[in-house]
């Protein structure tokens, strides 16, 4: 069974909320948190929406928080890294009071949700100190190396940009960063797959441990709906991610629920 925390508030506007997740039950030792940051174009979604991720992940033994932030066309690049960083330093805080450790922390996200976690993860301006805390990278389809700014999209989330190259993730590709796990779909057209492969050639020129997946048969958006209960069979993304995030954060299966 996972328990809900609903509404946390880590800022005063109304789409700084997060929801955690965690396993009912006291635990001997502190589980390690996942931090979900959800898609949608930088301009659309919710927390309630991807609430089966949340559960889906609390269930295998971790603390789960997923934050909203706020979204174009009410603000435009870098608010909601301000935001999703914020969401961060909350929860770094605060998880220990669901039975979370903050000094074992993933960062997660799919498509810009995956571009806002691999921001925080490998820029260092966005979280400081506790940049350490950060043990793995969890990327579901991210855009991670786009320039030149070009489509409906891209264009209004980054103008007014004076320097485009800052805002790429590959660009940060450091040998501090965190391993990382990215992962696309065969059938993505949304996000090029070619995104993940650079970002994973970056890292592992520095050094850093990337484990690259690429699931058949799926699109931009099955690829995090494969999470859900009724979709697993289409892909393995639980059981890969869940894999990878025990393995960096160094979580003692035995005391998995």
């Amino acid at each position: 069974m996972v328990r809900l925390v609903h509404d946390e508030s880590f800022g005063s506007d109304k789409r700084q909320k997060l929801d955690v997740y965690a396993p009912q039950g006291q635990r001997r030792l502190a589980l390690p948190i996942i931090i979900f940051f959800y898609g949608g174009s930088w301009n659309s979604g919710t927390r309630n929406g991807y609430s089966f991720v949340g559960r889906a992940l609390a269930s295998c033994g971790f603390v789960v928080a997923i934050p909203d932030y706020r979204l174009v066309p009410a603000v435009r690049y870098p608010a909601f890294l301000q935001d999703n960083a914020a969401a961060v330093h909350w929860v770094r805080q605060h998880g220990a009071q669901w039975g979370g450790d903050p000094d074992r922390i993933v960062l997660a996200g799919h498509s810009a949700g995956a571009y806002n976690a691999a921001m925080l993860a490998l820029d260092p301006r966005w979280l400081g100190a506790d940049r350490g805390a950060i043990k793995g990278l969890i990327g579901l389809a991210g855009p991670y190396d786009f320039l030149p700014f070009s489509g409906p999209i891209v264009e209004p989330t980054f103008a007014g940009v004076t320097d485009p190259v800052s805002t790429q993730p590959v660009h940060y590709a450091r040998r501090d960063a965190p391993p990382a796990f990215l992962a696309t779909a065969d059938k993505d057209r949304l996000v090029e797959p070619r995104n993940s492969d650079a970002l994973a050639r970056a890292l592992g020129r520095q050094g850093v441990v990337v484990e690259r997946k690429s699931y058949a048969h799926v699109g931009h958006i099955g690829l995090v709906t494969a999470i859900a209960i009724p979709l697993r069979g289409h892909a393995s993304v639980l059981e890969d991610m869940v894999t990878f995030a025990h393995k960096v954060t160094g979580y003692d299966k035995q005391v998995a629920p």
